[in-house]
């Protein structure tokens, strides 16, 4: 028995930027894999100057939310503008097994990192691309960040408040959803690789994999004809009701309430103290509950608002009924669950302050993923050109001094 991580020895060349490429990086990072990510200060990252920075001080080292998202990737930095830095990525990436890029479809070509110049270099490499919307098609040149594609996808046509104009997701969570898809992609190719001996070059849409999300009311419309639109909290194809939050004691509390079954509905009703309106024979199947939601929500928003939300959702759950409490931002690092299984973990970070970041998603009994912030900039130079490629001191030297490696 072995307490090695599953991808000890795979060494990974990122070119990712901003937030999907560098979690494809981090998923497999968690994993065991070494990933370096290639970057420059001729062209540092948004993400490095994104706020909260680090006791306060601004700098591409110190930014809070960059250290969670990179965490798990390396940095190299070289200026892919000097032919000698092209050529120097070109030796690590034949030192390599796989690469990854987030660019738009023709940019890897431009810098002479296109998959058949990589096979040259390294006959089993895999290449992970993930633009957009892929590397072929009508809006193969489409630029996007999280927030566009999501209404790309068609996702923001369905957020929003019943019957009113769309509200697009407030965060780019595509970025994170696409990059942990694309590491199981990766992994299915390092599988084949080990097979079959071949590498491949992956064309990973960023839009076909958050379309996923729509795939409910995309069967509504194939099935049934009807087009999706903002539903509020209901849910989409009218399959629960109740379905929505409702307000509880305190400030700003809420508790999540969805009923998928009629079984479901007379546990609720009995845990409400069964009032005569939730025992309206109308009321005992879905349809009816449904024909008549906006009154239900009304009566149940009115019973839990003399209630603790985290009491209610555990009386609602022994019940039997999918309930829990809305947490806010702020309750996430005090949760008892989070906290049991290490969601968020505290670090000391090299240049010595103290931060939280996501802990290893990816859970294993005996290899546990070990979970690094996100690097200082070039922190693995000494790794990557001395150790790996074994320049000479001086090489090494003049390279920095001409700001190749820089």
């Amino acid at each position: 028995m072995t307490n090695t991580l599953p991808l000890q020895g795979i060494r990974i060349i990122n070119f990712g930027w901003v937030w999907a490429g560098p979690v494809v990086g981090q998923t497999l990072g968690f994993l065991g894999a070494e990933v370096l990510k290639i970057e420059s200060r001729a062209r540092i990252d948004m993400t490095r100057n994104l706020p909260p920075f680090a006791e306060g001080v601004p700098g591409p080292d110190r930014s809070l939310s960059n250290h969670a998202c990179w965490a798990g990737n390396g940095s190299v930095t070289v200026d892919l503008k000097h032919a000698e830095g092209r050529e120097l990525v070109m030796k690590l990436i034949a030192e390599s097994d796989v690469v990854i890029e987030n660019f738009g479809p023709g940019v890897m070509e431009r810098l002479g990192f296109g998959y058949e110049a990589l096979r040259a270099a390294r006959p089993d490499i895999i290449l992970f691309s993930m633009p957009a919307a892929g590397l072929y098609g009508p809006l193969d040149h489409v630029r996007t960040y999280g927030l566009s594609l999501t209404s790309l996808t068609g996702l923001d046509s369905l957020v929003g408040y019943e019957g009113g104009p769309p509200i697009p997701v407030e965060n780019a969570y595509s970025d994170p959803f696409a990059g942990i898809f694309g590491g199981f992609a990766i992994l299915a190719a390092l599988h084949h690789r080990r097979s079959s001996g071949q590498g491949q070059h992956i064309d990973f849409s960023q839009q076909e994999a958050v379309m996923q999300m729509v795939g409910p009311a995309y069967m509504d419309y194939a099935l049934n004809g009807r087009s999706g639109g903002p539903r509020g909290n209901r849910h989409p194809t009218g399959a629960a009701a109740p379905h929505g939050v409702f307000p509880c004691a305190g400030d700003d509390r809420w508790i999540a309430i969805a009923v998928g079954s009629d079984a479901e509905w007379a546990a609720l009703a009995e845990a409400m103290g069964s009032p005569a309106w939730a025992c309206e024979p109308a009321l005992a199947s879905v349809a009816g509950r449904v024909q008549a939601i906006d009154r239900i929500h009304a009566e149940i928003a009115a019973w839990t608002r003399g209630h603790d939300d985290r009491s209610l959702a555990t009386r609602l759950q022994a019940a039997g009924v999918a309930a829990t409490p809305v947490l806010a931002v702020a309750d996430l690092l005090d949760d008892p669950h989070y906290r049991a299984r290490g969601t968020f973990i505290e670090v000391r970070h090299p240049l010595g302050f103290d931060e939280t970041l996501y802990g290893g998603y990816v859970k294993m009994s005996r290899t546990p993923a070990v979970v690094r912030p996100g690097p200082v900039m070039g922190q693995d130079n000494d790794r990557a050109f001395l150790d790996i490629l074994k320049l000479p001191a001086e090489e090494y030297q003049r390279l920095k001094e001409s700001q190749v490696i820089y």
